[in-house]
């Protein structure tokens, strides 16, 4: 009897965080009240704040969802470059794909804009940018003048820009081809010349069988991404 409720608890705060997420990227968090929430979730206000003290609270769930992609991190025997472009590519599906990644991103650049700036998202991206970094540096993948904190808070700060530019102008239809020119301008410059082609910047083989991208046209230049679909 416990278990089962403890699973429709879960089930009830599941809902309310999917309900969340679709009024969060809808309308933003200042757009999106309690009950907006509450009635996409399909619950009354008195479960969701059962499982919720505040809106905020929710927000920060969302928000903290997203660092998930890195959870995997941990268990990989040696983190590299590679790593680093192939977790790109996952955050860029993952805001193709999932509309609780593409919540938690908005409220990320929401909380860490211009109304009570909270940097604390794209600090915990730099750290897990630089656990990848560090280790090829010592490898030799990278250039020893390179400094390897600013150049994750490049990347983050590149990323974060790429994929709103790409959410603007295409729904985010050629975010993938925008994130390789990120690597394809980047890795020459951070790279040593005799280790460039071991890096891949549409992502690992495994990466994209994983995600079911195919691999890009080496040819194709940054504006010949395929045009939006309607």
């Amino acid at each position: 009897m416990a278990r089962a409720r403890q699973e429709r608890a879960e089930i009830t705060r599941q809902a309310i965080l999917d309900g969340a997420a679709i009024a969060f990227d809808r309308t933003g968090f200042h757009g999106t009240s309690l009950t907006d929430v509450a009635g996409r979730a399909g619950v009354t206000k008195g479960a969701l704040y059962f499982h919720f003290s505040s809106k905020e609270a929710i927000a920060r769930t969302l928000m903290d969802e997203q660092f998930q992609v890195s959870e995997g991190l941990p268990a990989l025997a040696e983190p590299g470059l590679q790593t680093a472009i192939d977790l790109t590519h996952r955050m860029a599906f993952g805001l193709r794909s999932d509309i609780r990644v593409r919540a938690g991103i908005r409220l990320v650049i929401e909380f860490g804009s211009f109304t009570d700036p909270d940097p604390s998202p794209y600090n915990a991206w730099i750290d897990t940018s630089l656990s990848c970094l560090t280790p090829a540096q010592e490898r030799g993948d990278i250039l020893p003048s390179v400094d390897a904190h600013a150049l994750s808070t490049m990347l983050v700060a590149a990323f974060s820009g790429i994929q709103v530019t790409s959410h603007v102008r295409t729904g985010r239809a050629d975010l993938h081809a925008r994130v390789i020119d990120l690597w394809k301008f980047t890795l020459p410059g951070i790279v040593p010349a005799d280790r460039v082609s071991r890096f891949d910047p549409a992502g690992s083989p495994e990466c994209r069988s994983e995600l079911g991208l195919s691999a890009p046209d080496s040819a194709r230049t940054p504006d010949s991404a395929p045009a939006p679909t309607a």
